[in-house]
């Protein structure tokens, strides 16, 4: 069980590979005004436990909620251990007190679910709870399996944070990349959410008008030097099949990179693609991830439209099937919240 808000689902060893993908023009997956209609009766209901939320047609929206049962929320949880499938993705926003703040933002992703359920879950969970009001969630959560959900898994997960032993020097760094990485998303690496302020992105010589070359050159790749944080240019290479992008983009090292990615009819459209491998190091790790989103930023300011962004622990995994599903028409799932049902009606 995994607290604490962060920029990018920490990909296991049963879950890798996997992407993130993020739309980059609107927040991805907004909550819809169901979801939104729903978290407002559910937070003023107190005898309501659980509201479920799941991703349709790339909008969060609310599946059902779950009434309270004990007033202890630790008997409740299992409640939700029917709605926890082997295969299928949910976000559980569950009651845990009558304080303001006193919710979980709780998002299950088990190892057997589809790739492309991870990735979705993956980056839209920060939005839920932007979207809902950072304010409202004491606590949010990744979790894989049930067990980690029920009132033993739960009690375990709250023993281990009341412990607060000391942080080696090795966690504090680990506890600032966490941070680094929600600031860049909008959230935060503690309990509530603020957003802080970031510092200046150094752009190094060559890097724009490499950039405004994208159309031309179609791979762009940057790399930051640690010790002047600057964004550097690695290099601009014409003519990249999306069938080898993955075997020309840099894996050993961290790398940005810029690709103009052939949609067909003779367009085209730039991506962002973001690899950052697991060996590498933390300082590498803080300093991409608070320098991310502040460099797209300056990107769209001088006038370079980017359609996606795709983030992956090494460029194999952005193969040429994952960059054609991502352009690839999304299909309507409708689906209707369900209503809970009246006290004494079955």
């Amino acid at each position: 069980m995994q607290s604490g808000i962060s920029g990018n689902y920490p990909p296991s060893h049963s879950t890798r590979p996997y992407l993130l993908a993020k739309l980059t023009a609107n927040p991805p997956n907004p909550a819809s005004t169901d979801l939104l209609t729903a978290f407002q009766s559910f937070t003023s209901d107190p005898s309501q436990r659980a509201l479920l939320a799941s991703i349709s047609n790339e909008k969060l929206i609310p599946t059902t909620t779950i009434p309270s049962h004990s007033p202890s929320f630790h008997t409740d949880l299992a409640l939700l251990q029917p709605h926890l499938g082997p295969t299928t993705a949910l976000y559980i926003l569950l009651r845990l007190s009558p304080a303001a703040d006193g919710y979980a933002a709780i998002t299950y992703v088990p190892d057997a679910a589809p790739v492309r359920q991870k990735m979705l879950f993956a980056s839209t969970r920060l939005t839920l709870v932007r979207e809902l009001g950072l304010e409202r969630f004491s606590e949010t959560l990744v979790v894989t399996t049930r067990e980690e959900v029920s009132e033993e898994g739960w009690r375990r997960h709250e023993r281990h944070g009341a412990l607060a032993a000391p942080l080696t020097e090795e966690e504090r760094s680990l506890r600032g990349v966490v941070e680094a990485e929600a600031r860049e998303s909008g959230g935060t690496g503690g309990r509530r959410g603020v957003v802080r302020a970031g510092k200046e992105v150094r752009v190094g010589e060559g890097v724009w008008e490499a950039l405004e070359r994208v159309e031309v050159e179609m791979l762009v790749q940057l790399k930051i030097d640690t010790q002047s944080e600057a964004i550097c240019l690695v290099s601009s290479t014409p003519s990249v099949s999306p069938s080898a992008l993955s075997t020309t983009i840099f894996s050993s090292d961290p790398r940005y990179s810029f690709y103009r990615y052939p949609t067909g009819d003779s367009t085209s459209a730039t991506i962002f693609i973001y690899t950052c491998p697991s060996t590498s190091k933390i300082k590498e790790r803080m300093i991409y991830a608070s320098s991310k989103q502040m460099f797209l930023n300056l990107v769209k300011e001088k006038g370079i439209e980017v359609t996606k962004r795709l983030e992956a622990t090494g460029p194999d995994e952005i193969s040429e099937d994952v960059l054609r599903a991502e352009f690839a028409p999304k299909e309507e799932v409708r689906q209707t919240f369900s209503k809970p049902k009246r006290p004494g009606r079955r």
